[in-house]
């Protein structure tokens, strides 16, 4: 799991600035519901009075109040307020001292209430009163004492309920429309509500842009490693994948890697930031629920726990199914003319049927567990629901409450649920992009089992004649009992022609496969002009080879790009030249746009002959020291074959050839024949020594030339 985060890693300063803002976002969702619990207590409640704190109030109401004050509070609250005509106006908006002053008013607005209810005096009467009873300022200060002590545990409600009263009722007095006090603060508070939510969507906005270009460019780093660690490997290495497993790993496995980094950085990184910020939010609400929110948080864990024990083994299946399924679709689909001959379209059905079954029947599976996770979660959601509202309506009814506070804290409890309900839904995923993640890594994890040396000797072959020398080469397929190759030793010389034939699986192709080295010998050493070619880089080695493989390989493209894949470095020139000596100019010139005329995916719009003489253009174009044909002539019809065997022989004078064969009339005129029997040398000698002195090329030979050729020792 950890290898989806060290690609987070790679993105440092992205990923700091999609936490800033989320730290942003969460801000401001978390602040919209303190919000909504000041417009039900404060704008509907308490008629837009926030506190005991008023914005203004008359001169005599201010002295009476200050009767009840200590001296510090009383010179407090003087500096808090302007004396103007009269009127005491605020003239701070300091939250600390607007607290501290929460404090010094509530209790005198309380005591005032009393006085003003039991119909005793005025407010202008209130310091005569108190002079003609004796009451000093000690005796104040414990009837204010007195006075909450007996509210006991519900005073803070209680001062503040008769504080809002006392300020209205000060406001009426002043002439004040109480209307306009409420609808100034709803609209207020709306506002604010308004820029925080507008400010959330930008947020919200710009961390899922900057979340998608992550990742995006996550997957396009991933794809272009894997390309770049698969292009380099051996055929040993091909072959441990499967193309199809291979194939898998560059799409489907990064697809879902790059899906989950996603939510990674959307919702993984979200979750914590919202869950923690409500829990502190819901710490500071003092409702005496918070108790609730342990046991949401336990119920959801272990209903996370038991289903991802249950689900998470067939997680890990589900990608090999998926291997499993693409390999038979590439088998079938590259095979249909096969299939279609041998009319086993209902076999191959059912193959196909069996393979996508077991990966609907696991994906089944794990949908069907999952299913009872939204269901689960929304029970517990709404249970916790419920207990608030149960528990809360206790605390309303007990007076140390207010609705308000109640809504906001089930606001924040569903934050603090929804916040590991994402973590819970990103779990679902996670265990199936962590095995992508695995597969991916396991790619880029393989060593190739060829590799260039550490210190190369490329230098030495900057004039390369391209004499080729095998000495005493023995080759084994990895996990193989027996050598493929056993003793290989032979020399071929440039401006000469080396023929290799021999029965179906005597090792021809494997022979010529250890040149441009696809594989690496297991004993022995290949020599070109006397230097090992481990010792030389790949890319010096192959730039020296034209090799032409069995099978015709052609790229989308034109037939010009195809001819000058070599390099960019072949002209006009060279390729129309490559093309005569591969006899393909006469069906390109056949076509209507000659060299631009398009070649599909794989060559599939030219026949197997017009493949094979465009491969062969391919590797003369590029004009190498040393040409590897790999049965390359087995689609040509004899006259072709001939003709182009020609040409090759006057065009490429200083080159060393290498042709592996299956007719003897090909390899008729060559130098030198190898004779390879179950990956041994037979024979080695011309066409006419060999006939006189090696049995096993005696008997290809009768297979194939009549008496009269055998005994005149050619062949047309």
């Amino acid at each position: 799991m950890w290898k989806l985060f060290k690609h987070l890693g790679e993105h440092k300063a992205a990923v700091l600035l999609i936490i800033l803002l989320l730290v942003g976002q969460a801000y401001c969702d978390l602040a919209l519901p303190s919000y909504t619990s000041d417009i039900v207590d404060v704008g509907i409640q308490q008629g837009g009075i926030e506190n005991a704190v008023p914005e203004r109030m008359r001169e005599e109401t201010f002295d009476s109040l200050s009767l009840f004050m200590t001296e510090d509070e009383k010179n407090e609250a003087l500096q808090a307020y302007d004396l103007k005509d009269g009127i005491y106006e605020r003239n701070t908006s300091d939250k600390e001292t607007i607290d501290r002053l929460n404090q010094d008013f509530g209790m005198p607005m309380v005591i005032l209430s009393s006085i003003q209810e039991s119909g005793q005096t005025d407010m202008g009467g209130l310091k005569e009163m108190m002079a003609a009873k004796g009451i000093d300022d000690t005796k104040l200060q414990e009837m204010k004492k007195q006075a909450a002590e007996e509210m006991g545990d519900m005073s803070d409600s209680i001062i503040t309920q008769k504080a809002i009263l006392f300020i209205k009722a000060e406001y009426e007095a002043m002439g004040m429309d109480l209307n306009d006090v409420q609808m100034n603060y709803l609209l207020s508070t709306g506002a604010k509500m308004l820029g925080l939510t507008l400010l959330m969507m930008a947020a919200a906005i710009l961390a899922g842009l900057l979340s998608s270009r992550t990742a995006a460019k996550i997957g396009m780093d991933l794809r272009g490693k894997v390309f770049t660690k698969v292009v380099s490997f051996s055929s040993n290495e091909l072959n441990k994948f499967s193309i199809a497993s291979l194939i898998t790993r560059s799409t489907n496995d990064i697809q879902q890697v790059q899906m989950v980094e996603v939510m990674l950085l959307r919702m993984v990184l979200y979750a914590p930031i919202i869950g923690i910020g409500g829990i502190v939010k819901v710490a500071s609400t003092r409702t005496g629920l918070g108790w609730i929110i342990g046991v949401a948080v336990a119920a959801i864990s272990v209903v996370v726990l038991i289903l991802m024990q249950i689900a998470m083994p067939k997680f890990k299946k589900m990608q090999s199914l998926v291997d499993r399924l693409n390999l038979v679709s590439r088998e079938i689909l590259t095979g249909v003319p096969v299939i279609r001959a041998f009319s086993r379209e209902k076999f191959e059905e059912k193959r196909f049927e069996t393979a996508n079954k077991d990966l609907m029947r696991t994906q089944l599976f794990t949908n069907r567990v999952m299913t009872f996770m939204m269901p689960l979660m929304m029970m517990i959601m709404n249970c916790i629901t419920v207990m608030i509202i149960w528990f809360g309506g206790k605390g309303i009814d007990a007076g140390n409450l207010q609705v308000g506070d109640m809504m906001a804290f089930i606001t924040y409890t569903m934050q603090i649920v929804m916040a590991f309900l994402m973590i819970t839904m990103i779990s679902v995923m996670l265990p199936r992009a962590g095995v992508a993640a695995e597969r991916i890594q396991e790619v880029l994890d393989t060593r190739p089992s060829i590799h260039d040396p550490s210190a190369s000797r490329d230098g030495e072959l900057e004039k390369a004649k391209g004499e080729l020398t095998f000495e005493d080469v023995s080759f084994r397929y990895e996990g193989a009992a027996e050598d493929a190759l056993e003793h290989i030793s032979f020399t071929a010389k440039p401006g000469e022609t080396t023929a290799i034939i021999g029965s179906t699986g005597c090792g021809k192709s494997t022979l010529i496969h250890l040149i441009p080295r696809f594989y690496d010998v297991t004993a022995g050493r290949i020599l070109i002009d006397g230097v090992d070619i481990r010792e030389i880089s790949q890319h010096k080695l192959r730039s020296l080879l034209g090799f032409v493989p069995q099978k015709g390989n052609l790229f989308s493209g034109d037939i010009a790009s195809n001819i000058k894949y070599g390099g960019s470095h072949i002209s006009d020139e060279k390729m129309i030249e490559a093309a005569e000596i591969a006899q393909a100019t006469e069906f390109i010139d056949s076509k209507p746009e000659g060299y631009e005329s398009p070649i599909a995916q794989g060559g599939s719009n030219v026949s197997g002959g017009q493949k094979q003489r465009l491969s062969i253009a391919r590797a003369i174009a590029k004009d190498p020291k040393i040409f590897l044909f790999d049965d390359s002539f087995s689609a040509l019809d004899y006259k072709t074959d001939m003709v182009l065997r020609k040409a090759l022989h006057e065009k490429i004078e200083d080159a060393t050839i290498i042709i592996v064969a299956q007719r003897i009339s090909t390899i008729l005129h060559a130098n030198q024949i190898i004779v390879l029997d179950d990956g041994k040398v037979a024979g080695i000698g011309t066409h006419e020594e060999l006939l006189a002195t090696c049995g096993a090329y005696q008997e290809i030979a009768r297979s194939q030339l009549s008496e009269a050729e055998l005994k005149g020792g050619s062949a047309s």
